[in-house]
């Protein structure tokens, strides 16, 4: 019988005691395995350590996953689940498959016949979003933005426009040191009726999360942003609903 492939959120970096981001059924289900696919191998073992895995880390199976990984990359990872191993999918912060890698590992577990296990962990993404005071029944995650200033921007305004049509929160993230950037732009670029929230370094020592609209965020200083892990919510105020014509009186 295969393996499970167990999704285990990482709390790489944060300054929190474990229980608060990496519960104690999660922390046990980790130190019993000694097979382990991950996004970094350096950090993993830090991980590891920090979890209290009993096992000398040097002599756990740590692989680290491929950028691209192809077929024969996915099946050679999931050979010691096809004969029965149980395995743990780390990568680097947060939770596997979101945001992050592992999806086509996932997918190919699935398609081999291996369980697949999700636990409970840490999801910046869903913390912000239960923080943001934002539409939490329609929403949607777009990852990162155009690097270029144009690109950028008119994606900012695409959004926003599908925000106002749908009534739909947007999600999306920036590398930390361009988070000033991004929202000087959402703050010159969004209608001012439009709700932003800025969550920025959560489950950690320093959080600050602030939900305003656009026009009550032009009216002070931008909040310090720079190389922190930072998301960006958006919600528009929704599109005027139009009456159709009525037809003359015959």
């Amino acid at each position: 019988m295969p393996g499970t492939l167990y999704l285990i959120p990482a709390s790489l970096g944060l300054d929190t005691a474990s229980s608060l981001t990496t519960p104690a059924d999660v922390a046990a289900v980790a130190r019993k395995l000694d097979y382990f696919v991950v996004e970094n191998a350096k950090t993993a073992r830090a991980e590891l350590k920090r979890l209290e895995h009993p096992a000398p880390l040097r002599d756990l199976d740590i692989r680290e996953l491929p950028e691209k990984p192809g077929q024969a990359d996915l099946d050679s990872l999931l050979a010691r689940l096809v004969e029965g191993t149980d395995a743990g999918l780390m990568s680097e912060a947060g939770c596997p498959a979101v945001a992050d890698p592992g999806a086509l590992l996932v997918r190919r577990a699935h398609e081999r016949g291996i369980r697949v296990a999700p636990l409970v962990g840490p999801s910046s993404l869903l913390l912000a979003l239960m923080a943001s005071g934002l539409n939490g029944q329609s929403f949607a995650f777009h990852g990162y933005l155009p690097v270029d200033e144009a690109g950028r921007d008119r994606r900012i305004r695409d959004l926003e426009a599908e925000s106002a049509r749908f009534a739909r929160t947007q999600l999306f993230i920036e590398t930390p040191y361009r988070n000033d950037r991004l929202f000087e732009a959402l703050r010159q670029h969004c209608q001012p009726g439009t709700r932003l929230c800025v969550a920025r370094d959560l489950t950690q020592g320093e959080e600050w999360i602030a939900s305003r609209s656009i026009a009550e965020w032009r009216k002070g200083d931008a909040p310090d942003l720079a190389r922190r892990p930072t998301v960006f919510l958006i919600l528009a105020e929704p599109e005027p609903h139009t009456t159709r014509p009525r037809h003359p009186t015959r």
